[in-house]
């Protein structure tokens, strides 16, 4: 089996995306639609950007736009951070594990 080569950084790389249907609390997700148009960016390339920098240990923002997200969390009453990861459940539902 041929082993792959990683791209370099500076050049365009072809992929294959796929439609997914996933959940997310609502409030995160309009904040990460605030971000994506504040960078001019759809909401999936915002997403593979924070996935791929958190994969590689980094942070995905700079200090300007973290700024900028906590004022998109104060706009749509988004109180929730990093303590509240794994814990959320839905509406209506009793957390069972």
């Amino acid at each position: 089996m041929a082993r792959r080569v990683a791209p370099t950084a500076d050049q365009p790389v072809t992929v294959t995306r796929t439609q997914t249907g996933v959940r997310i609390e609502k409030r995160i997700l309009k904040v990460l639609k605030a971000v994506a148009e504040y960078h001019d960016m759809s909401l999936g390339d915002l997403l593979e950007g924070i996935v791929l920098h958190a994969f590689d240990g980094r942070t995905p923002f700079s200090g300007a736009t973290l700024e900028r997200i906590r004022e998109f969390k104060r706009i749509y009453g988004l109180d929730l951070d990093s303590r509240h990861s794994h814990k959320l459940v839905e509406a209506g539902e009793q957390r069972g594990r």
